[in-house]
């Protein structure tokens, strides 16, 4: 039997795509984006001179789902609330950077990197069972 953790791990490793919402004009606005996982944070990145810096700037707080698979009502999928930091680290940058190289548009000096700590994540729609909770402390 596997553990919350393994569960919704198991869907962060499988997805590579998932929608990310953010706060515009005091309304929600969601967008698809590609994420890489490393051990439930979760890394993307965007253009500097995008809508969504802007308003990450305003309210760093995001809400993600991930990993519906289209195959209909059972599809297990992880709703992910977190806080958005920018990425300084030229080290993790570099390494990220060969993942995202291939779909980013733009420049490479515009590529802003973002790591999103997660606050909170549910396993959802498990062949029908209630939602199963992860929730994150700073030391985990």
């Amino acid at each position: 039997m596997s553990s919350v953790r393994d569960e919704i791990l198991e869907v962060l490793n499988r997805e590579k795509i998932g929608t990310m919402a953010t706060v515009r004009n005091g309304k929600p606005f969601s967008r698809y984006m590609t994420f890489e996982n490393e051990n439930f944070v979760l890394y993307t990145v965007t253009n500097k001179h995008s809508e969504k810096m802007e308003e990450l700037h305003n309210n760093p707080y995001t809400h993600i789902l991930f990993g519906y698979e289209n195959g209909g009502f059972g599809d297990s999928y992880v709703e992910i609330e977190g806080k958005l930091t920018e990425i300084h680290e030229e080290g993790l940058k570099n390494k990220l950077a060969e993942f995202f190289t291939s779909i980013f548009v733009g420049n490479d000096d515009e590529m802003i990197t973002l790591k999103i700590e997660p606050i909170r994540m549910r396993l959802m729609n498990k062949k029908g069972e209630p939602p199963k909770e992860l929730e994150f402390t700073n030391d985990q």
